[in-house]
């Protein structure tokens, strides 16, 4: 009988972790999904005038800092969000900054336009990147808060998968600026 209980629970465990969406799917060195998304603000992060999205690809040759946060307006993605944008000046030239939620399109103009932020945020409402990532949050249709840094090549240099919102800019601009210099 403990057997067959072992066995039940054995398989149960493998069960959730496979259904499980916010385990990351991704490491460093590894390429970093080319999903294209709108993007409020756009104009700061896309190649050309005209693009209706922006992604990875359309990058290259950039070095990408990727944040991504739960829910645009609210307390933690606020000071994280206006942490970049105080250092957004510091960054080297050749660091594009983008924020990433499952957020719309008008929630993220709203969150731009209150905090003055001076750089794109990704509109991942289906989920896409978010879900080839791993970054779901086991809460619901949100991401966790995560952060990674795409090197010129594409792949990604460094994942922070332990954010805190207050301090976290400061470390990514510490980190790029090591980076930009290689």
């Amino acid at each position: 009988m403990s057997r067959l209980l072992a066995a039940a629970l054995v398989v149960g465990l493998a069960t959730a972790a496979s259904a499980d969406d916010s385990k990351l799917k991704v490491k460093e060195g590894d390429a970093f999904p080319d999903v294209p998304l709108a993007a409020a603000q756009i104009e700061k992060a896309a190649p050309s005038k005209d693009a209706k999205t922006v992604s990875i690809a359309d990058l290259k040759g950039k070095i990408v800092v990727i944040f991504f946060y739960p829910k645009a307006l609210t307390g933690g993605c606020t000071v994280e969000s206006c942490g970049f944008r105080d250092l957004s000046e510091k960054f080297p030239k050749d660091v594009v900054v983008i924020g990433a939620s499952a957020d719309d399109q008008k929630l993220q103009n709203q969150f731009i336009e209150k905090n003055m932020l001076p750089f794109a945020l990704l509109c991942d409402t289906d989920m896409k990147l978010i879900q080839s990532l791993g970054i779901q949050s086991p809460k619901g249709k949100v991401p966790q808060r995560v952060t990674f840094v795409v090197g010129k090549d594409g792949k990604i240099a460094k994942i922070y998968d332990k954010v805190t919102p207050k301090s976290h800019p400061e470390e990514v601009l510490a980190f790029v600026t090591e980076l930009s210099k290689k």
